[in-house]
Formats: C-alpha cells, sequence, structure tokens
C-alpha cells in the first residue's frame, strides 16, 4: 500500500515510487508534519522535532507552565489561526462575527483505494488499474463544530501526491471563512532556492531562480485569472539542483483565479509554504451544514533534477488531469485568420486563405473576433452572439459548408465572459456586469466583465454556445478572455458577501465549461486569456491545449516555452506560425525557424497563407509533413530541456524522445552569431544507450548528420551545424537503425 497508518506512533507515512510524506498524530491530537522528501521507509520522523524553550513562542492551554512544546516551533500539517503559532497559516475562520480562531485536533481518518473528487473543481482523476488511494484525515476545532478534511490523492507510480481541504460548518450558527488555503508543507531547512515564472502579457512564465531570505515571499494575483503576471506553478530546491541532479519540489495549484502561494523562512531557518484561494477580498459565509472545498494541489519530489520533476508532472497531467478525447487524437493544424485580417474580412476573404491552406495541408480553419453582432472593433458587440450574416455575406453554416467542402475542419473564436457597453446585452442587462454601484466603471480593451456568480449570466452563456454550435459545423472553439476582473460588485446577489464574488465567479465559468465538455465532448476546446493569462493546470481540466501567449515571434517563445516546459505538457501549448517583421516586436525570422519553434506544441499558422511565397509555400508543406508525420512523437514522446535561453545566449535547444526511444527529435535554434566562433556540441538526453541512430534533418538548413550509438550522443553529443544566418536553425530526427 502507497498509504500507511501505524497506530502505535500515531504516523501516516506516504510512499510513491520516489518519495516519502508522514505526518503524526502527537499526544494532543496535533497533526504535525515530520518528513517529506526522498523515497524512506516507515520510521516514526518525529524523532527530528526537538522540544525546547524558544522564548516568545506560547503553548496551549494545556501545558500552562510548560515551556518546552510551542505551536509557534513544531511543524504543522495544516496550520491555523488562533493556536499562537505565527508564521503564516492556512485557515482562518471561527463562528460569524466574533474573532476567528481555530484549534485543530485529529478526529477520524479513512484510507481507500482510488482518488477523490471535488465537485465543482478541477482534480486529478485515477485511470482503472492505476493504484491510485485516497487518505483523508479529519480534524475538529476544540470548542466549535467546525470540522476540516485533509485529503491526500496519491499516485504512487507517478510519484505524485494531491492535496485539498474542505471546510465544514456542522453547528447551529453560520461561521466565517477569510482565509483558506489548499496545503500547508513545513520544511526543517529553508536554505533552498525558490523557482517562480513570473511575466507579462506578451511574455508569460519567465524563469526566475532566488534564494529565499527570512520572511515572507509571495507569489500571487489578484486579477480574477492565474495570470499572465505570476503562474500558480513553483519550484523549491536544493542550492546546486540542475536538471539532472540534485533535490527539488514541485507545487502546481490546479485553480483558474485569484491564487496566493506563499514561503516563510521563520527565526529557525526553517521553510512554510501555504497555497490557496488569495485572502485579498476574500469572506465566505458557511451555513450550518454547509462545507467549503478548497481547490486542489498538487506535489512532486525529485532526487534526480528539474528533468525528473518535470517529466512526472507532464505524464500525471496528460493521463490523469486532461479529460478531453483530444487529449490522444491527432490534433489539427489550423491556420486562425486574426493576425491576418484582423476585424476585416469577408466570407469570402476567409475561403481564399482556406483555399491555400487546404492546398498545403492544414486541417482546419479558425475564424477570429469580428464575426459576430456589430463588432468591426474593440469597441463593441462583445456579448452579442448572434451571426453577422451582412458582413461574412452569408449565414455561418453556409461559410461552413463551403470551408468543409475544401477538405478543412472548422473552429471559431468567442470570448463568453465578457460584455462590451456598445451590445445588446448590455443594453438589456446593465446588471449583469461586475460594477460598484455609484462608480464609473474601470475598463479594459473596451470592455466589463460578465457577473458569473449569477446563475441568470451562466444560464445566457450555455444558451448563447448551444445556439452557436446549432448553427454550423464547428469542430472548435477558442475561448478568450482579455481583462482581468475588477469593479467585484456583483448586483445580482447583494444579500451574498462580496468577498464570495471572485471565487463564485471561478466556480462559474467552470459550470459553463463543464457543460461544455459533457454535451458536446467531440469539441475540441481551447483555453485563452489575452495568450497565456490563464494558463493553468485547472484550465486543462475542461480545455487539453491552451493559446500559450499573443506573442507569435519565435525567438521571444523560446523563453516562454522553456518556462512552460517545467510544469505543463508540451502537447498543451498552442504555437503558431506567424508573419514578419512580427506583429508584437517587429522581428524579423526565417520561416524555417518559426516553424520548428511552433512544433512544440500544438502547430498551426497565424498569418494570411494566400500571400505566401512560393518558397514559403514549400517550407510550409514540409513543415505540415514533419509535423504529420512525427506527431505521436511530440505528442507522447518526454520533452528535454538540452540547454537555457535565460543562460545560453548563443542558441536553445530541445528535444522529444519516444517512450520506446526508437525515434527521437532535436531542434536548435540560433539567437546569436559571432565571428570566428567556437565549436559548439549539445548532449542529447534520454536515448537507448547501446541502439544506433541516423540522424537526419528534416527541417532548416543543417545537413544529414550520420550514425551514432546512444551513449555517444548522449556523453559525447553532438556537434552543433554552424549557423548561415540570422535565427536560423535545424531539426534533426534520431531513428533507431539496429542495437
Amino acid at each position: 500500500m502507497a498509504i500507511r497508518f501505524d497506530a502505535s506512533t500515531g504516523t501516516f507515512t506516504i510512499h510513491t515510487a520516489n518519495s516519502t510524506y508522514q505526518m503524526k498524530v502527537d499526544e494532543q491530537g496535533v497533526l504535525l508534519h515530520t518528513y517529506f522528501g526522498a523515497l524512506a521507509d516507515d520510521s516514526d520522523f518525529s524523532y527530528l522535532i526537538v522540544p525546547e524553550d524558544h522564548g516568545f513562542c506560547g503553548q496551549p492551554a494545556e501545558y500552562k507552565g510548560e515551556r518546552v512544546y510551542s505551536l509557534d516551533f513544531c511543524p504543522l500539517e495544516y496550520p491555523v489561526c488562533g493556536t499562537g503559532d505565527y508564521r503564516i497559516t492556512a485557515l482562518k475562520a471561527g463562528p460569524e462575527g466574533r474573532t476567528p480562531a481555530l484549534d485543530l485536533r485529529y478526529f477520524s481518518h479513512r484510507i481507500r483505494e482510488g482518488k477523490y473528487a471535488l465537485p465543482g473543481l478541477p482534480a486529478l482523476f485515477a485511470k482503472a488499474g492505476c493504484g491510485a488511494q485516497t487518505l483523508e484525515i479529519v480534524l475538529k476545532d476544540l470548542y466549535e463544530e467546525i470540522y476540516v478534511t485533509l485529503y491526500y490523492g496519491v499516485f504512487d507510480g507517478e510519484n505524485v501526491i494531491a492535496r485539498s481541504a474542505v471546510v465544514e460548518n456542522r453547528g447551529k450558527a453560520p461561521a466565517t471563512l477569510r482565509r483558506v488555503m489548499s496545503m500547508g508543507l513545513d520544511f526543517p531547512d529553508g536554505d533552498m532556492d525558490l523557482i517562480c515564472f513570473h511575466g507579462k502579457h506578451v511574455g508569460e512564465r519567465q524563469y526566475e531562480r532566488s534564494a529565499l531570505r527570512h520572511g515572507i515571499t509571495q507569489i500571487s494575483s489578484t486579477r480574477g485569472t492565474s495570470s499572465h503576471q505570476m503562474n500558480p506553478y513553483v519550484i523549491f530546491c536544493g542550492k546546486h539542483t540542475t536538471e539532472e541532479t540534485g533535490s527539488c519540489c514541485a507545487l502546481s495549484l490546479l485553480y483558474s483565479g485569484s491564487f496566493q502561494i506563499q514561503a516563510e523562512v521563520d527565526q529557525f531557518e526553517r521553510l512554510r509554504v501555504v497555497c490557496g484561494l488569495h485572502e485579498d477580498e476574500f469572506s465566505w459565509t458557511l451555513q450550518p451544514g454547509e462545507s467549503f472545498a478548497a481547490p486542489e494541489a498538487v506535489l512532486a519530489w525529485s532526487e534526480n533534477g528539474f528533468e525528473e520533476l518535470s517529466l512526472s508532472l507532464q505524464r500525471t497531467y496528460h493521463d490523469h488531469l486532461i479529460r478531453s478525447v483530444w487529449k490522444d487524437r491527432k490534433r489539427p493544424a489550423l491556420v486562425n485568420n486574426w493576425e491576418a485580417t484582423y476585424f476585416d474580412f469577408s466570407g469570402e476573404r476567409l475561403l481564399d486563405i482556406a483555399r491555400r491552406a487546404a492546398e498545403i495541408g492544414v486541417d482546419m480553419l479558425v475564424l477570429d473576433d469580428g464575426w459576430f453582432g456589430k463588432r468591426d472593433s474593440d469597441h463593441s458587440g462583445l456579448g452579442d452572439w448572434f451571426v453577422n450574416e451582412a458582413k461574412l455575406g452569408c449565414s455561418m453554416r453556409e461559410l461552413s459548408r463551403r470551408i468543409g467542402e475544401l477538405g478543412l475542419r472548422f473552429g471559431i473564436w468567442m470570448e463568453p465572459e465578457m460584455v462590451s457597453e456598445d451590445s445588446d446585452l448590455y443594453r438589456q442587462h446593465p446588471d449583469w456586469a461586475l460594477t460598484v454601484p455609484g462608480r464609473d466603471p474601470n475598463r479594459c480593451r473596451s470592455q466589463l466583465v460578465l457577473d458569473l456568480s449569477n446563475r441568470e449570466v451562466i444560464a445566457y452563456m450555455k444558451r448563447s454556445l448551444d445556439a452557436l454550435l446549432a448553427c454550423a459545423d464547428i469542430s472548435y472553439i477558442k475561448w478568450d478572455m482579455n481583462r482581468s476582473v475588477d469593479n467585484v460588485c456583483s448586483a445580482a446577489n447583494p444579500q451574498l458577501s462580496q468577498g464570495a464574488v471572485r471565487h463564485r465567479y471561478v466556480l462559474g465559468l467552470y459550470e459553463v465549461m463543464e457543460y461544455l465538455h459533457d454535451k458536446y465532448p467531440e469539441l475540441l476546446l481551447e483555453g485563452c486569456s489575452g495568450g497565456g493569462g490563464r494558463f493553468d493546470a485547472g484550465m486543462l481540466y475542461y480545455a487539453p491545449q491552451i493559446w500559450c501567449s499573443d506573442n507569435t515571434d519565435a525567438i521571444e517563445r523560446l523563453r516562454i516555452h522553456y518556462g512552460t516546459s517545467f510544469g505543463y505538457p508540451m502537447s498543451a501549448v498552442a504555437a503558431h506560425v506567424s508573419a514578419c517583421p512580427n506583429h508584437q516586436n517587429g522581428r524579423v525570422t526565417p520561416f524555417w525557424t518559426r516553424g520548428i519553434c511552433a512544433m512544440q506544441g500544438s502547430f498551426g499558422y497565424e498569418l494570411d497563407l494566400s500571400r505566401l511565397t512560393p518558397e514559403e509555400t514549400a517550407e510550409a508543406g514540409r513543415q505540415l509533413a514533419v509535423y504529420h508525420q512525427y506527431y505521436e512523437l511530440f505528442l507522447h514522446g518526454s520533452y528535454y530541456r538540452l540547454s537555457s535561453p535565460f543562460e545560453n545566449h548563443d542558441f536553445t535547444a530541445w528535444s522529444y524522445v519516444a517512450p520506446d526511444r526508437a525515434c527521437a527529435s532535436l531542434s536548435i535554434v540560433y539567437t546569436d552569431l559571432h565571428g570566428n566562433a567556437r565549436p559548439r556540441r549539445v548532449r542529447w538526453r534520454g536515448l537507448e544507450r547501446d541502439a544506433r541512430y541516423r540522424l537526419k534533418c528534416v527541417l532548416g538548413t543543417a545537413a544529414d548528420a550520420g550514425t551514432y550509438t546512444g551513449a555517444a550522443l548522449m556523453q559525447g553529443g553532438m556537434a552543433v551545424p554552424k549557423p548561415e544566418c540570422d535565427y536560423d536553425s535545424c531539426m534533426m530526427i534520431a531513428e533507431r537503425v539496429g542495437l
């Protein structure tokens, strides 16, 4: 069993393939955290907790004059406000109208087969035969009928532990929740580095590593989304941890709204980590008999560097988080008309692009913004999800039929969460937008946010989606969201605590997406929020791919993809070839380089294919042929970061290796050129040592490179071909030819 309870010591020990996690119920019923790290045994690790009088560390009431036991010193599994623990806490709650203070003690536990679920929230699921187990530990307040159930979902083969907390009010009066974290975790040593993935619009998930300092370090978003600025995924690691060596711990929150991850190095050089909903503006009334579930957090541990950590999470999210039927299907190579036409298009203009797309092997045309209501700029029309047939020159059904006759599928863009003030919807229902009474609302991109805590809004969104999907043969929806959430006040629920609106908004979003998933299982849904503003594990539960960034420049995408790869499967990264000069930064890169960069994820084009030169058309055909031929490698292969664009300014390299190691790809993009440059090499990883591999160049300017053993390619490496121009690149395929 992965989960074991020793009644003689009061210890719960969780083993995965490569890690051990342990808790202990002490003599006072306090649930202590005793160990998380490399695979160990069932020993009681509480011997590492040395009781002492530490001064200004208070004691629980039952200890009275005794000073060696303090919850301000003990490592705690789920720390709460009100126990004399002055460090960051996971829960701040209490009876309504009274000081929030709890003192949670062990009440009961249960170990069962399978993985727990969280109704209304994304969570990992267990496939048949995967051997997942669930541990439930119930804690109860000493004074009130408030209970907290800690959930642990263990995927021992994947080296992953999922966690959540559910707060229940079994009393006779309401309780108020002011802070609810999904988990807490105490490390005995705070001398660690923190890796986070910060960013901005068109510059998401930038890798940053820094030493933890005394006090509280916070990674968070208050924008109503997981945000472009900070991602709900972090790594804690040793000072000398690298891709292939050293200890590290990943923490990923499966949530798409405002979040908070805090790390505190305390007075004794120890580290406490908590993560969950952002506490700003949060207040939740829990009526008698009600419960509140915190979003799920996922933990993974590696003793062998970041590579093992990333591969574990990527496999777990592909196998146990993404539910779409498309996760193992060949996803269509598509062309999106946005950067080709923006708002200026007609049905015939779209058909011109579709004809060229069909000629070169594209699978789908996606119609982006501007097809609905009065929508020729971003100042009007959002919310009016009826087809502008005058603009198209035909019905949507006719357009999709003609595109289908060319052999292409048809997809469409929507932004269901938003409303323009110049729209029929807003004129009919101004109270459906989030606004603060008596104040002119803040605007962004000339739009307001619909109140998804309002059941009428949720119903309208479902009707709009049903009507759209009934009006044409639509295979794909790109679900966008182009502003942060503020003016957070619900006119529809004035009696509701306004501190609950942000979370209820996310729950409403998930409800609509679950509706789509259940009613239209064949629909391919792509998430988007101005690009990568909502690229999080929670969204993957509903959408198997996410538009990674509005920045389509191949060179800037190297950094964005690099950061994304640490915590997410690359098959979820939607990436396209765009026109040059690039629309975001004006850079000019070779057409083949744009294709190689975009082939790190779900591939497509973001340009006017009807205007390609003959040379570009031929290159696009080669790209699509490679994408189709090696799709299974890119979808199911293990992804290796072979050089970092944050450290190596000459080139960036990455590879995919098939599960049976019979085939692998290696891509190199040159980011700087030098006269009389020194020879460079790159080491492959993940190959079969004793096998022989034939290397051939399938994209770019390099030549085929001969036949070598896996050991030679991994230890000696491969000489990096000399670049022939700015931002040159190549993609090599290694095919096993024998042992």
